[in-house]
Parts: C-alpha cells; sequence; structure tokens
C-alpha cells in the first residue's frame, strides 16, 4: 500500500488508504483507512452515512467533537470512537490539534458497537493509558504498509487489540458506581454469587444481605461488570456444568441438579440456550 502525505492550507496528513480482500470484507474486521493529521488553521470535517467506525485519539492541541446533536470538547489524551453512519463532526480549536485516526468497519461491528453502548460507552473518554493506542496504531500503520500475505489477519488482530483497548480504558464504573452518600463497590456481592451460585439466589435476598436497595443493586452491578446478576448466575451454572459434563461421569439429572438448574427439562432447555446444543450433545461432541 502507498502512503499518501497531503500538503492543503488547513491540515497536513499522512495516510494509507486501505483495500481489504474480498475475504477480509466478509469475514474479518477490516481497514479503511489510517493516519496522523495535523492542523495547521482552525477546521471542521463533516461526515454522515459513512458505513465506517472511526476511532481517533488526540495527540496535542484541542477541538470539538458534534455528533448526535451533541458537543464533546477535546483535548490531548481525549479518544473519540463512533458509528459514521450518523452525522458527526470534529473542529480544531486555535489550539491546533494532532490527530491519529483510523477507520474501518466489519460485519461483526454493529455487535461490538453495541456492546459498547450498553457497556456506558461514550463517543468520546479520556485515555487511561494514550501509550497503548499509539502502539496499536503504530502497528497498524506498519502492518496495512507490508507486504505480508497475512496482512488481513493481522490487520484484524490488531483493530481487536484497539477494540479491546477501548472497552478497557472507556469502561470506568468506579465513577459511575456513586451513591448519594458513597460509592458503592459490588466485588463481595460477586463473590458471594461466585460461592452460591448452586443455590436459589433471588434480588430481594441479595439485597437483604447486603443491605442494597435491589433496584439499585442491579443497575450497579450490570455497570461494574458488564453483565446483569441474571446472566452471571446463568454463565456460571453452565460454566460448571460443561466441566461435569465433560470430566465426570454424573448422568445429565444429577449434573443440572448440582448446578442449581433444576429437573433435566429446565436444565437442557438453559443449556441449549446459552451453548446451541443440548447437554448430552455437548458430552457426545467430546466423546463421540
Amino acid at each position: 500500500m502507498e502512503t499518501s502525505y497531503f500538503q492543503g492550507d488547513s491540515v497536513e496528513s499522512k495516510r494509507i488508504l486501505y483495500t481489504p480482500s474480498d475475504f477480509a470484507k466478509t469475514g474479518l474486521m477490516y481497514l479503511q483507512e489510517t493516519g496522523e493529521l495535523h492542523a495547521k488553521k482552525p477546521h471542521i470535517n463533516k461526515r454522515e452515512n459513512l458505513a465506517s467506525f472511526l476511532f481517533f485519539i488526540v495527540q496535542s492541541g484541542s477541538g470539538t467533537l458534534t455528533c448526535e446533536e451533541r458537543e464533546y470538547s477535546l483535548s490531548q489524551g481525549d479518544c473519540v470512537f463512533i458509528d459514521c453512519r450518523k452525522a458527526y463532526s470534529h473542529r480544531s480549536s486555535s489550539d491546533l490539534w494532532d490527530l491519529r485516526w483510523v477507520h474501518f468497519y466489519g460485519a461483526n461491528m454493529n455487535g461490538i458497537y453495541a456492546k459498547y453502548l450498553e457497556r456506558c460507552g461514550q463517543p468520546c473518554f479520556h485515555a487511561v493509558d494514550a501509550t497503548a493506542f499509539e502502539k496499536n496504531l503504530d502497528e497498524l500503520f506498519r502492518i496495512a504498509s507490508s507486504e505480508d500475505f497475512v496482512r488481513d489477519m493481522r490487520i484484524f488482530e490488531c483493530l481487536t487489540g484497539l477494540l479491546t483497548q477501548v472497552m478497557s480504558q472507556s469502561w470506568q464504573p468506579v465513577k459511575r458506581a456513586v451513591t448519594n452518600l458513597k460509592k458503592q463497590n459490588l466485588t463481595k456481592v460477586r463473590v458471594y454469587l461466585d460461592e452460591h451460585f448452586k443455590e436459589k439466589i433471588s434480588l430481594e435476598c441479595l439485597s437483604e444481605l447486603f443491605f442494597i436497595n435491589k433496584f439499585y443493586l442491579t443497575r450497579i452491578f450490570k455497570e461494574q461488570f458488564g453483565v446483569s446478576i441474571t446472566t452471571y448466575l446463568l454463565q456460571k451454572k453452565i460454566t460448571k456444568a460443561k466441566q461435569l459434563l465433560r470430566f465426570s461421569d454424573n448422568n445429565i439429572e444429577s449434573i443440572g441438579i448440582e448446578c442449581g438448574l433444576g429437573e433435566p427439562y429446565y436444565f437442557s432447555r438453559m443449556f441449549k440456550k446459552v451453548e446451541g446444543i443440548s447437554p448430552t450433545e455437548y458430552r457426545q461432541s467430546w466423546f463421540g
């Protein structure tokens, strides 16, 4: 891929316009464009209906992002992650900024972005570790400009790493888990669930045990751990069931009871809901 250099009145930039393979377009997250930009004077960029997702980090200077009828102030260390199918614009201030960016897409990006929003993701956030993003973007640029015959796979790996950093650094549950009196950390609740997941546990029980309003408990648990209490318990039960199905001779009925999923019909239904196959099919897939 050729590196393009652009010198204009408003900006100077270095970028790679990337053309992915058909394989990448149908099976992977794939790169569309990546590069860096230096503003030479205040300017504005506007886009809409672009089949792309954009991540950029402000390396120096300041500006604003406007999307979904809200304006966000940006300065050094701030990151943007948005769906470009919705109208947006970004503008450099008189404190001229330097940006590093990447445009990318993929069939699974809708689900990934939905999870980002579910985990309280915002259009912009401040990087906890800006160096991690910069290293990732450096590597992405290097791979895209190489002749590596598995380049699309390496780009996919790099984009996955970028999104992992986005999810990790944008999610700061401690800042959100605030009561009227103090911050509420629910680690003790999670430890209790880990130890007692086989038992019948209700929100009312947890509320009384930990002296927390059940509606507040439901909301803050999901903010802190990324899943609801119900989903967390089900995942623990199913994981235990898989261990017993693979590494014990216990019959299906006893496994369901031991995992807290009850009678065979209910156990089988819930197992299939999570794994896509019945407990019997799961066991047979490992042992034939």
